[in-house]
């Protein structure tokens, strides 16, 4: 007799064929069904949240840390909604999620019962595909379906809503088997060909670069290619992840939030090559074209969503973006002659000296705010960078204190960094789990501001519960900085008068206790307001092996 699947069971087995390890969650009735299962099907573990943000901010980073797709668990209605805020910035991520909330049984659907809603609606603006399973028979091919979709370029969440009656209903369709594939495209001959002939005569070629480099493993390739055009090499503005290694002298810091900062950057770039990225995420309106007047444009990218999606390019390529350089690099490499390698030679060696003269202009600025209470960002960045682990792992949500961290702490591949996208605060904390749980064997050490932290505080509970070994520093400047410097901007924009107050922008009266908030979660901690005092903090929490807590007062000054 053919075996009998509950849906519950198809779900588990599913996950398990795809090699999914930890289900993210907080649980309320309508998953009953998985909680139940859990018993049965050990190999899953379930890292318990306290607030569905929490379980979707930690798939989310562990997704970024692993390549794999992470998986969420939530509740119905009103969780479903606690978890779009961090479902945004996992969207504007591109981080491949398979998030589900149990529904109510599909035979009270018309009797409004208690927490239920459209799920389905709910969750669709943020997501690649958003579903509801009404039959048990077609939770195999909707599990195939999640899956593949949230790999798919440009990768991204799925929603899934499983009603508790459908998951204990029973079928003969079991699980689908995995499927293996192999998403590298190579870019067409033709389209290389006339890239790397603007590369070739560029005389002040351009690299901006996003996420999807990483994605792509292509790191190596873009350091190729940037040695052999002799081409700065830029960040997006908000970036997961290390796309180029911000210590290599091509590296340039990350572009700023409007197309005027975006110009200004590039100076008199003539050619212009944007790879793995969103090109850009604007703050501030400013009507101008972010690349200089006749410069050639041309794009890398492994959606054709992404490809032209803001501005006309001179080439577009779809392709892998490792295809895509590595293929850029052999065919310039074929065209380019001696004046091009000398001219190339000699953009390098400026840079180099650029580079070693902001090094030296930051350490200046370290020395000179060395003893300065409270404390300077660039001093607490300093003594991290001396008491850091040689492979320890930085997830940085430090906001106006990022600077000082990616000038002064060399971050040279992937996996190394972990920054945040979309914009939503409350990543770090959350985004620290995910990432220790991906890499078990690295020290991870979640750098957040105060105010970001306060998004999401529950996550240490979650530390303390599974006992997962993350060193939080809380940079506590006491006031939501980067809002009083976008009110500056703001006021400077719109002819405002500058010398006004910032009402409602400081955290005090009361000011946070970290400690005492984190000891009540079961975590460790220590607050640090003198500068002599970071070094032996910091030894002591980089040794504790559990998850700690360091309450660092900064100076929040404008």
């Amino acid at each position: 007799m053919p075996r009998k699947f509950k849906g519950k069971q198809i779900f588990m087995e599913a996950l398990m064929a795809e090699g999914v390890e930890y289900i993210f969650g907080n649980p309320g009735t309508t998953e009953m069904p998985i909680m139940d299962s859990l018993t049965d099907y050990p190999k899953l573990k379930y890292i318990l949240t306290l607030h569905e943000s929490i379980a979707v901010g930690a798939a989310h980073y562990y997704a970024q840390a692993t390549g794999k797709v992470g998986v969420v668990n939530v509740h119905v209605g009103p969780g479903l909604g606690n978890s779009l805020g961090m479902l945004y910035n996992a969207y504007e991520a591109n981080t491949p999620l398979v998030l589900t909330a149990g529904q109510q049984d599909t035979r009270m659907r018309l009797r409004e019962p208690l927490l239920g809603h459209d799920l389905v609606a709910m969750a669709a603006p943020l997501v690649k595909w958003s579903v509801q399973a009404e039959h048990v028979d077609e939770l195999p091919h909707i599990l195939h379906q999640a899956f593949k979709v949230a790999h798919d370029a440009p990768s991204g969440p799925v929603f899934l809503s499983l009603p508790i009656n459908v998951m204990e209903e029973e079928t003969e369709q079991g699980p689908f088997p995995p499927t293996r594939i192999f998403p590298r495209t190579s870019p067409d001959p033709e389209g290389v060909r006339s890239a790397a002939e603007l590369l070739a005569h560029a005389k002040r070629p351009a690299i901006i670069c996003g996420d999807g480099v990483a994605f792509a493993k292509a790191q190596g390739d873009l350091v190729a290619l940037a040695e052999l055009l002799g081409a700065p090499v830029w960040h997006e503005s908000l970036h997961h992840q290390i796309n180029f290694p911000t210590s290599h002298p091509n590296a340039r810091e990350g572009l700023r939030s409007d197309h005027a900062g975006v110009r200004q950057a590039l100076g008199d770039t003539d050619t212009v090559l944007l790879v793995g990225g969103s090109f850009f995420e604007e703050v501030w309106h400013t009507g101008e074209n972010p690349f200089p007047d006749g410069a050639a444009l041309i794009q890398i990218e492994s959606s054709p969503a992404k490809l032209s999606r803001n501005f006309s390019l001179n080439v577009g390529l779809l392709a892998d973006p490792k295809q895509g350089l590595s293929a850029l690099r052999e065919a310039v490499s074929g065209m380019a002659g001696k004046d091009f390698a000398e001219a190339a030679r000699q953009r390098n060696d400026a840079m180099k000296e650029t580079k070693t003269a902001e090094r030296s202009t930051q350490e200046d600025r370290a020395k000179r705010l060395w003893d300065n209470t409270p404390i300077a960002p660039s001093r607490l960045m300093a003594e991290i960078k001396a008491a850091l682990p040689s492979d320890a792992v930085i997830v940085n949500e430090s906001i106006t204190a990022h600077a000082d961290l990616k000038r002064t702490i060399p971050f040279e591949q992937g996996g190394d960094y972990y920054g945040t996208r979309g914009g939503g605060i409350g990543q770090g904390l959350p985004g620290a789990i995910g990432v220790k749980l991906a890499s078990p064997e690295r020290p991870v050490i979640c750098l957040s501001g105060d105010g970001s932290a306060m998004y999401s505080i529950q996550a240490l509970w979650t530390c303390a519960h599974h006992d997962i070994p993350v060193i939080f520093i809380i940079l506590s400047n006491r006031t939501y900085r980067v809002l009083k410097i976008n009110m500056n901007i703001y006021r400077q924009r719109f002819g405002l008068p500058g010398e006004r107050p910032y009402p409602h922008m400081d955290l005090t009266d009361p000011e946070f206790g970290f400690v005492e908030i984190a000891g009540g979660f079961g975590v460790e901690g220590e607050q640090v307001t003198e500068p002599d005092k970071l070094a032996p903090a910091l030894k002591k929490a980089f040794a504790s092996g559990k998850p700690y807590l360091l309450d660092v007062v900064l100076d929040g000054k404008v």
